[in-house]
C-alpha cells in the first residue's frame, strides 16, 4: 500500500523555520514528482512547491525565497524547509506524488504573530 506520512509541523512565532518531512513508501519514489500543499481553513488547497525527480522545482509566489523544497531518495523522503514563517503560512501542510491519488495525511503549522 502508498503510504505518504508528514511529519515536522507545530506552532512557531513569526520569523522562525521549520521543516516538514514526507515519509514515502513508495518503491518507485524516485521516479516520481513531489509536491507540497496547503490548506487554509476557509481556502482553497493550494501548490506550495513541487520537485521532479530529477531535481528540478518549483514554488508558489508566496513563498519563493522562504521555502526550500528537497529530496532524499534513499531515504524516501521528501523536505520543506520553511523559513521566515509569516502567520498567513498557517495551514495544513499535504505531503502529494504528482500526477497521483496520493495524499500524506497533513501536518499542522501554525504561525503565531
Amino acid at each position: 500500500q502508498v503510504q505518504l506520512v508528514e511529519s515536522g509541523g507545530g506552532l512557531v512565532q513569526a520569523g522562525g523555520s521549520l521543516r516538514l518531512s514526507c515519509a514515502a513508501s513508495l518503491y518507485i519514489f524516485s521516479i516520481k514528482d513531489m509536491g507540497w500543499y496547503r490548506q487554509a481553513p476557509g481556502k482553497q488547497r493550494e501548490l506550495v512547491a513541487t520537485i521532479t525527480s530529477g531535481g528540478n522545482t518549483n514554488y508558489a509566489d508566496s513563498v519563493k525565497g522562504r521555502f526550500t523544497i528537497s529530496r532524499d531518495n534513499a531515504k524516501k523522503t521528501v523536505y520543506l524547509q520553511m523559513n521566515s514563517l509569516k502567520p498567513e503560512d498557517t495551514a495544513v501542510y499535504y505531503c502529494h506524488t504528482e500526477g497521483s491519488g496520493w495524499w500524506g495525511q497533513g501536518t499542522q503549522v501554525t504561525v503565531s504573530s
